[in-house]
């Protein structure tokens, strides 16, 4: 019976396989680019709804300074806006308007200006 020592044993390799690997990191590298492309998507209709409240918001204040309820309630629609609140107190208006699933709150102030009538000669 021979003897072999341990330098002589034989060696074996172990061969990895990395085939297939590309598949499993691509699907993860697209479902991830899918989160980020919806949440982008979200966060800009989110900028655009705040943007056009603001706005309505603004324009039915400043209507409602000038002219009253009614002409708040239809700049806020004409802005695509609805009009939730006005309280006008003195020459102040306040008004709250909703576009979308964005609030938004502004206020105007009438300035009354005292002209003197032109003196004739």
């Amino acid at each position: 019976m021979e003897v072999r020592s341990c330098s002589e044993a034989p060696q074996y390799r172990v061969r990895h396989s990395e085939q297939g690997q590309a598949v499993p990191m691509m699907v993860l590298v697209l479902a991830v680019a899918a989160v980020v492309v919806v949440t982008i998507a979200r966060l800009g209709t989110a900028a655009d709804e705040a943007a056009q409240a603001r706005t309505a918001a603004d324009a039915a204040a400043l209507a409602g300074a000038a002219q009253g309820f009614a002409a708040a309630t239809e700049l806020a629609e004409a802005n695509g806006a609805t009009l939730l609140d006005y309280a006008a107190f003195g020459n102040q208006v306040e008004v709250r308007v909703q576009a979308g699933s964005a609030v938004a709150v502004a206020r105007a102030e009438r300035s009354v200006v005292w002209e003197r009538p032109a003196s004739s000669p």
